[in-house]
């Protein structure tokens, strides 16, 4: 398993980016029934705020680095480690699917709406034509009944998935995740806007501009409604505490201990 380091009082898993998908493919052929969330400021922060959601990534296999800079202060608080590369939803998708194809696994997409899966279905099956697309589902915006949950989680294990690619936004698509450890017979990854960007329905910033840290801007120009509160309150608070939890670091607090 991937060893996990602290970013605040969140628990971050740490490798390079072929280590992460070896390690959930390992997952996903075990058909543990797993998840791995990808942090990034925002979700950190609310980890900070809601002890119940930090429980949500604690229990987690694998807590991806998903933000520039959370991969960024993996190394910066934690300097005996070597630099962390990010590992990116929007990247280790497509990475995933193609190791799938190569390994003869199942993927099943969750989540969203039907014309982003139908758009994801047709690159895949464009682009990897021997990777095996177990199912997938659209479900209401609303919060399922018992009923019909558990006629969705018998569909997906009905189909029998290694890998449940779940698109429901942070952190719905994490507590669900964590709802659903111990019925679905798989291991889910919370990857939420990957799922139109790699239908192509959304466009990415040029790598050149992702390493400057500016994918943030970019979202909050696309949506600066629902968006601008968020990177306002949370990236302050982020850079907030982790001043303070440097400065306690500085005056000889005890720091944890990593997480293998």
């Amino acid at each position: 398993m991937l060893r996990k380091l602290p970013v605040l009082d969140s628990w971050i898993s740490t490798g390079s980016v072929s280590d992460f998908v070896t390690t959930i493919l390992k997952l996903g052929a075990a058909r543990a029934s797993a998840y791995v969330c990808f942090a990034n400021v925002h979700m950190v922060v609310e980890a900070q705020r809601d002890a119940a959601f930090r429980q949500v990534l604690h229990e987690a296999a694998v807590v991806a680095p998903d933000g520039s800079p959370v991969a960024a202060v993996v190394h910066w608080l934690n300097p005996s480690s070597p630099p962390q590369p990010r590992v990116a939803g929007m990247d280790l998708l497509p990475a995933l699917l193609e190791a799938a194809a190569q390994n003869g696994q199942s993927v099943y997409f969750y989540g969203t709406t039907e014309d982003v899966l139908q758009a994801m279905v047709a690159r895949a099956r464009r682009e990897l034509p021997t990777l095996r697309i177990a199912g997938t589902h659209s479900p209401p915006f609303r919060t399922l009944t018992p009923e019909e949950d558990a006629a969705e989680v018998a569909a997906i294990n009905a189909t029998d998935p290694d890998l449940l690619f779940v698109a429901l936004g942070c952190p719905r698509q994490e507590r669900w995740m964590a709802s659903h450890q111990g019925r679905i017979r798989a291991c889910m990854l919370g990857v939420g806007q990957a799922f139109p960007v790699y239908a192509g329905l959304e466009k990415r910033l040029p790598l050149w501009a992702r390493r400057l840290w500016l994918e943030w801007a970019y979202r909050l120009w696309l949506e600066p409604r629902r968006l601008w509160r968020r990177y306002l309150v949370t990236n302050t608070q982020f850079v907030y505490l982790l001043t303070r939890r440097t400065v306690a670091h500085m005056v000889g607090r005890p720091t944890p201990r990593p997480v293998a």
